[in-house]
């Protein structure tokens, strides 16, 4: 239903025709589509899983990730942002989820998904009262260091680990660069719909020309059965172990800020009217929700994504009727399994070359709120400087941190983490002190900067 204001329909509520909503809602599903597979095959190779149960996996994962963008679009009783969120496995917890199977049993990690969804709820009171120390200055580094460190990872997809056999092979690198090339173009070139199209168009066209050049194997896309059914409980019942639940529940906490900035950023792109930051915790109970739900199916923690941050942006549309369609076709996705199956023949080189132009659009939002601080004065540019360098260390220099105790190289290791704490420490006491280089706009809460945003 949509939501009127003096008889104006926001841009969030905005109804489109069925066309368009199906054509938007798949080019999300086209940019997130690599998470879950990714996600999914690095547990089962990692784990030994057999076929069919990979098969469950990637049914399971991409059936929550429809429910869950569904939940956070629509956002019934407080559970979810009723913004353009897609939800989809985040990268940190799926190597956390890991190592807690590798060190005990799939069926621990699965208790500590679960025990982590729970400890959301319990511990979002206290969060939202942290809310206002996350100003522009905090919420523009923390995206800046997000499309850093999401461009750094999906980097790897496109030329193979450093060391490996092919390791950035010239047609895997040309291809992604084709697929970025042909992105932008389409952003020039073409206007209205097919403009707003182009991440999708750049893929599609990546797609179509490993294709050509034999590069892309649809063989196995039809074989097989037809339809898969997520399974609950595919492991057997869950162990429940708080320690071994321990690092999770600290990366919790790091995406809960996280779901802050994107909560905000997105409000703010989608011109949502009101005090952004009163939408967040929704945002948070959304993911809880849909973690529990997860580990009920056997996945890790699904989580809100910045990906589709990027896109809203690129393309212009800002209706959450269209990740609403997402998700429908994600469950669609999880349903069908040849489509599934279709999924998992694009090219990684092609879906990295897509994911690196979308997450540097994050980047770009990232930057624009920083724009607007004032960042002559020493407390936004220590604050910034000393984020940046907390952040982009860990990001770019891969285990400086592995002499330390183990519990530290969670928070220290994790870049994201270490430059959003440092950021909100460095401002606070910058702005607490009332030191010379304090910025009102630094300190102000972000939502000061939201209202009157242009489209």
């Amino acid at each position: 239903m949509q939501s009127e204001l003096n008889g104006v329909v926001e841009p969030v509520d905005e109804g489109l025709p069925l066309r368009s909503l199906f054509l938007f809602g798949l080019q999300h599903v086209l940019v997130m589509a690599a998470s879950p597979i990714t996600a999914v095959f690095l547990v089962s190779k990692a784990l030994g899983f057999s076929d069919e149960v990979t098969v469950s996996l990637i049914s399971a994962t991409f059936f929550v990730c429809g429910l869950g963008s569904m939940l956070q679009s629509f956002g019934p009783k407080g559970f979810g942002a009723r913004l353009p969120f897609v939800m989809v496995p985040g990268g940190a917890p799926i190597a956390i989820f890991l190592a807690i199977a590798q060190q005990t049993d799939i069926q621990t990690a699965v208790g500590a998904v679960i025990v982590t969804a729970l400890f959301y709820f319990l511990a979002l009171p206290v969060f939202r009262r942290l809310l206002r120390y996350f100003p522009p200055i905090v919420v523009g580094t923390m995206l800046l260091l997000v499309s850093v460190n999401l461009v750094r990872i999906y980097g790897v997809t496109i030329t193979g680990k450093p060391g490996s056999e092919g390791f950035a092979a010239p047609v895997e690198v040309g291809l992604a660069l084709i697929t970025m090339i042909l992105t932008v173009a389409a952003a020039r070139v073409f206007s209205g719909t097919l403009q707003r199209l182009a991440v999708m168009l750049g893929l599609v066209g990546g797609a179509l020309v490993a294709l050509a050049i034999g590069h892309m194997d649809l063989s196995g896309v039809f074989t097989g059965p037809v339809i898969a059914v997520p399974q609950l409980f595919p492991f057997g019942m869950p162990k429940f172990d708080l320690v071994a639940a321990i690092p999770l529940i600290v990366f919790s906490i790091i995406s809960m800020a996280e779901a802050t900035g994107q909560t905000i950023a997105t409000a703010e792109i989608v011109g949502r009217r009101g005090d952004a930051h009163a939408i967040v915790p929704s945002t948070i109970r959304g993911d809880a929700l849909m973690s529990l739900v997860g580990g009920l199916f056997g996945t890790s923690l699904i989580i809100t994504s910045g990906e589709n941050v990027g896109i809203v942006r690129a393309t212009g549309v800002k209706s959450r009727y269209v990740t609403a369609m997402a998700g429908a076709i994600l469950v669609l996705i999880a349903l069908f399994a040849p489509i599934g199956r279709m999924a998992t023949a694009l090219p990684e080189a092609v879906v990295g070359g897509t994911a690196v132009i979308v997450f540097s659009i994050i980047g770009v939002i990232g930057i624009d709120l920083l724009r607007r601080v004032d960042l002559r004065e020493h407390g936004p540019m220590f604050t910034l400087a000393a984020a940046l360098s907390m952040g982009l260390l860990p990001i770019l220099v891969p285990g400086v941190y592995s002499q330390f105790p183990q519990w530290t190289q969670m928070i220290l290791g994790n870049g994201l983490a270490a430059g959003t704490i440092t950021a909100v420490v460095v401002n606070a006491i910058f702005s607490h002190w009332g030191q010379a280089g304090r910025s009102e706009i630094a300190a102000a809460p972000l939502q000061s900067t939201t209202q009157g945003a242009s489209e």
